[in-house]
């Protein structure tokens, strides 16, 4: 079983930017591959960015590259989403999942075992 608790959500103006942080507790947090997922109301959950066990493996949604950037520190057993350049679309809840396949590149909701409860984050315009 693994925990995972998201913070560093907010409100901030578009154009400025947050950290995410994901806490993970449990099993040994460095065998999972980590994705970060965001949902809007009435809309359905959506990947965002995926790192795998290592952190030498990251990959992207195309709506955030160049803005979003994923890292972990297994040592902390905490994984990061910085956000810059934030958009009032980008508004939404973030969550952090886990999944026990390591690697990096999937963007499927079915594929991770292990989810937090969510952060928002809400950008003005």
């Amino acid at each position: 079983q693994v925990q995972l608790v998201e913070s560093g959500g907010g409100l901030v103006q578009a154009g400025g930017s947050l950290r995410l942080s994901c806490a993970a507790s449990g099993r040994t947090f460095s065998n999972y591959g980590v994705g970060w997922f965001r949902q809007a109301p009435g809309k359905e959950r959506e990947f965002v960015a995926d790192i795998s066990w290592s952190g030498g493996n990251t990959y992207y949604a195309d709506s955030v590259k160049g803005r979003f950037t994923i890292s972990r520190d297994n040592a902390k057993n905490t994984v990061y989403l910085q956000m810059n350049s934030l958009k009032p679309e980008d508004t939404a809840v973030y969550y952090c999942a886990a999944q026990e396949y390591g690697s990096s590149w999937y963007e499927g909701v079915h594929e991770y075992k292990y989810w937090g409860q969510g952060t928002q984050v809400t950008v003005s315009s």
